[in-house]
């Protein structure tokens, strides 16, 4: 399916709403970063602080050469990422917060508007402020999901938003805890950045409903278990057409699994993969989760009790492979948010006009 420009698409929702954030999913290389600091930026000003970027580091190969680069290892992807983000930073922090005057004629104090100098391994950059001014935020929010250690790292030192995936309370521990103490390492203040877990509830007026949907939902995920994991191979940069699809495959064969793409999601593929056949693995990773089946009260008390336990920030809701359907988001909407709301759990009004400030508000 094509897809089209993230920021684009941004500015048309940006038109049509007043509180929503606007985050934008780009790679890092594929664009440069004055054009990113300056695409982001805009994104910001044109929503009066609504701004943010997601950043990705990309794992496909053929991504990279559509732009003249190799780069096959996790740690230089990760490493030019962490070079390209400060300098994106750095050229968002051209202008400080007090630098436009606005009176008598004289538009900002230059002595407070400042070239940028950046001299790394990766990328070199000498340059001017950045041109479309400053940030309405100070400077756009950052996010970022990864699950690799290099992911985890680039998150706790650059952003404000971390999105994550685990299958278990005690995965989630593990991974808020390992990046709070990162942040610390890095100087940062561990509160300043929202972890929150990704989710796919299936809400029913009953639980009877609720539990129909998800067994429905099953049947599907193992009727489409071939293009589940034709999705699974993609994303991970691995042919799995030459392996049986009906067989369980040896420790062996399984070890043997190399990727110069997503390596942990081929490391959790691979320890999915073991005793199972690929059909039967196609299937489950499309199943429901039960803690997340229910009416609306039963899903949010599993959420408050999850967040409780991991002392997490919160979840970002998303829906199975086909699932963002107008019922889905009426459900939510209409369905959880208010039984959210009515543990007190999430906000009925926004307090602030920008993402950052809302985001730290609650």
């Amino acid at each position: 399916m094509p897809r089209i420009d993230t920021v684009v698409l941004a500015t048309f929702v940006a038109a049509a709403t007043r509180n929503l954030g606007l985050v934008a999913t780009l790679p890092t290389f594929a664009y440069h970063p004055y054009l990113m600091a300056r695409l982001i930026g805009s994104l910001d000003a044109v929503s009066n602080g609504r701004g943010a970027w997601n950043v990705v580091t990309g794992a496909q190969p053929p991504a990279f050469q559509n732009f003249g680069m190799e780069m096959d290892h996790a740690v230089d992807r990760y490493a030019h990422a962490t070079e390209y983000v400060e300098l994106v930073k750095q050229i968002w922090n051209s202008w400080d917060p007090d630098s436009i005057v606005g009176k008598d004629g004289v538009f900002a104090d230059p002595a407070k508007v400042h070239n940028v100098e950046f001299q790394g391994d990766f990328i070199q950059h000498s340059g001017t402020a950045l041109i479309s001014g400053p940030s309405p935020q100070g400077r756009p929010v950052i996010a970022q999901a990864g699950a690799s250690k290099e992911g985890k790292v680039l998150g706790a030192t650059h952003a404000d938003v971390v999105i994550a995936t685990a299958s278990s309370v005690e995965g989630m521990k593990d991974y808020r805890n390992f990046v709070r103490e990162e942040i610390l390492r890095q100087g940062r203040n561990p509160d300043d950045t929202k972890v929150l877990f990704l989710i796919a509830p299936i809400v029913g007026a009953t639980e009877e409903e609720a539990q129909l949907r998800a067994r429905l939902r099953d049947e599907q995920a193992r009727e489409r278990a071939i293009q589940t994991l034709a999705d699974a191979a993609d994303r991970m940069n691995v042919d799995l057409a030459k392996l049986p699809l009906d067989e369980v495959l040896s420790d062996d064969v399984i070890d043997s699994m190399y990727t110069a793409g997503q390596r942990s999601s081929l490391e959790t593929f691979k320890k999915q993969l073991r005793g199972r056949t690929m059909r039967e693995l196609g299937g489950q990773m499309g199943a429901a989760k039960s803690e997340w089946v229910g009416t609306p009260d039963q899903v949010a008390g599993r959420m408050q009790e999850i967040a409780d336990e991991v002392g997490g920030d919160g979840f970002m809701i998303t829906a199975t492979k086909g699932g963002h359907t107008n019922q889905f988001v009426a459900e939510i909407v209409d369905g959880l948010v208010p039984a959210l709301q009515a543990r007190g759990l999430v906000r009925e009004e926004y307090e602030h006009s920008t993402l950052r400030d809302n985001l730290q508000a609650f």
